[in-house]
């Protein structure tokens, strides 16, 4: 893994597209938002486990090549062992070592074509809210 990485690493904690630490990612793969979980080459092993327990089938588990001080200085923290990437674009970030993030990268390759595609099936939201019929009540969450 290059510096170029490491540094994009950083941008994407200071973009909002990183959950450090193991409580961030386990809320991040909670939610759905993690794309990729990130565990450093020291990480504990209660860490690991729990890295990928919260992984599960998913999301993508990747190893990192560097230790948690490493990692940690990147993203302008003493250390971190665990860490999940929350935007698609930047989960590509694997794509620059092909030869050892291969399955990594095409399978983040297919959930962005998919991504693609449902963006373009969606609905237009309308400009203005439907109007309500006299006598009956307007749906929860609308303005009227």
């Amino acid at each position: 893994m290059t510096d170029t990485v490491l540094a994009a690493l950083g941008l994407a904690l200071r973009g909002g597209n990183l959950a450090v630490g193991e409580e961030p990612v386990a809320e991040a793969c909670r939610t759905g938002k993690a794309r990729v979980v990130l565990l450093a080459s020291d990480a504990a092993g209660n860490t690991a486990r729990r890295a990928t327990r919260l992984a599960g089938e998913n999301v993508p588990l990747v190893p990192l090549p560097r230790d948690k001080s490493q990692v940690g200085f990147a993203l302008g923290r003493a250390s971190c062992a665990v860490a999940a990437v929350t935007e698609l674009v930047l989960s590509r970030l694997a794509e620059e070592e092909k030869a050892r993030y291969g399955q990594v990268a095409a399978l983040l390759e297919g959930r962005a074509r998919q991504t693609r595609e449902k963006s373009g099936r969606r609905k237009p939201r309308p400009s203005e809210p439907a109007p309500v019929e006299p006598g009956k009540r307007a749906k929860h969450g609308s303005v009227n």
